[in-house]
C-alpha cells in the first residue's frame, strides 16, 4: 500500500512502537494514519509523528481484513513455501520484504519428516535496530504457521555485516539505489 489513509481505531490494540520496539496499547478511537501495509502488516502514524506497527492479528482494529493465506497450506516445495513466507515480512520502514533485502543469509530445511525443523540465520540493516526481535518473531511465527512445520528456529546474526551490496537488483530498484 503505497497510499496513506487516515482511521480511527476500532478497539483498543496492542502495537510495537518503531523503531525502538517497544511493546505499546493504544487505545480506541485514537487517529492513525496507515503509511504502509505489505505482508499483512501495518505501519501507522499517530498525530504527534510517532510511528508503530500493527500485526496481521490485529488489521480488524483498523477496520481492515487480512487475508488468509493460502499458500502456507501446501502448494510447493516446503522450502519452496518457507521463502515465501520469509518474502511476507517487512521492515516496518522499508517497503522491502527481508528476502530482497538481503537480511537472510541461509535457510535449511530439516528433510525426512513430516514435522520438519527449519533454521533460519538473518541479520537486520543496523545492530542496533530495536525491530530485530519483532522482525525474527514474525518470521518464526509465519514459518511455523507452515504445514509439516514443527518449529521455526531464527538467530539474528552480524557476520558478515550486511550492506546495500546484499539486496536484489529489485530491491535497490525500488529503493532508488540504482
Amino acid at each position: 500500500m503505497h497510499q496513506r489513509e487516515e482511521v480511527t481505531l476500532k478497539r483498543d490494540v496492542g502495537v510495537i512502537q518503531i523503531p525502538d520496539g517497544t511493546p505499546i496499547m493504544l487505545t480506541e478511537g485514537t487517529p492513525v494514519l496507515i503509511t504502509q501495509q505489505l505482508g499483512g502488516s501495518f505501519t501507522v502514524m499517530n498525530d504527534r509523528g510517532a510511528m508503530f506497527r500493527v500485526d496481521d492479528r490485529n488489521a480488524d482494529a483498523l477496520g481492515k481484513e487480512v487475508v488468509a493465506d493460502a499458500s502456507a497450506a501446501g502448494a510447493g516445495s516446503l522450502e519452496d513455501r518457507v521463502w515465501s513466507q520469509m518474502k511476507k515480512c517487512y521492515d516496518p520502514e522499508i517497503p522491502v520484504n527481508i528476502v530482497d533485502l538481503g537480511l537472510v543469509y541461509d535457510c535449511r530445511v530439516g528433510e525426512g519428516s513430516d514435522d520438519a525443523v527449519v533454521d533460519i540465520k538473518m541479520t537486520l540493516t543496523a545492530p542496533g535496530c530495536g525491530m530485530g526481535p519483532v522482525l525474527a518473531e514474525d518470521v518464526k511465527r509465519r514459518i511455523e504457521d507452515l504445514a509439516g512445520v514443527a518449529e521455526a528456529r531464527v538467530d539474528i546474526v552480524f557476520d558478515p555485516p550486511w550492506n546495500q551490496n546484499m539486496m536484489s537488483e529489485a530491491a535497490r530498484l525500488q529503493l532508488g539505489f540504482m
